[in-house]
């Protein structure tokens, strides 16, 4: 039960962990153990000859919800390091989108002009559909796929956000 003071925050979490199998089962498995949602999930490697992985996880819950999921982060091996990045300043976080539309002539001519109006990329065109790529914040995204509804939308595929903090400084 959440106290009245408290409001759900939406969050952006960094983990660093050591690339090996089955890490990204325990950290799966604690939020699902415990009731958390996580909304998006990104993983790859970043330092190849240390062999860690970098994960960003966007959840959302009362700050003690908050306080506690990193908590238990921190507890797990080989975890090595827990970043909330949405507390610690100001980030960057991006996600990327392939859009794929099909239609033909003025539909086909209206999805095209709204790609370039979103400065999307085309990364596959067939006579009857285009694949679109498009990279910037989450509501961004929302906000084509909304204008590609009725021009024929027939499937998106969305990586989730990759997140850094902004400064000189790293996790």
């Amino acid at each position: 039960m959440l106290a009245k003071n408290e409001k759900t925050e939406r969050h952006v979490l960094s983990v660093l962990v050591d690339n090996e199998p089955g890490v990204l089962g325990r950290v799966v498995g604690l939020f699902s153990g415990r009731g958390y949602n996580i909304e998006s999930l990104t993983v790859s490697e970043t330092e190849h000859n240390k062999h860690v992985s970098r994960i960003t996880i966007v959840t959302s819950g009362t700050p003690s919800i908050i306080d506690q999921i990193e908590a238990q982060l921190g507890r797990l091996v080989p975890i090595h390091k827990v970043v909330d990045l949405t507390n610690s300043g100001p980030m960057v976080e991006r996600e990327l989108a392939l859009v794929k539309v099909a239609g033909k002539g003025e539909a086909r001519a209206k999805a095209l002009q709204v790609s370039k109006d979103w400065s999307a990329r085309v990364a596959d065109e067939t006579s009857e559909s285009y694949v679109f790529e498009l990279t910037g914040e989450s509501s961004k995204i929302d906000q084509f796929i909304v204008l590609l509804l009725p021009l024929g939308l027939i499937e998106v595929s969305r990586t989730g956000i990759a997140a850094i903090s902004r400064g000189a400084e790293g996790m």
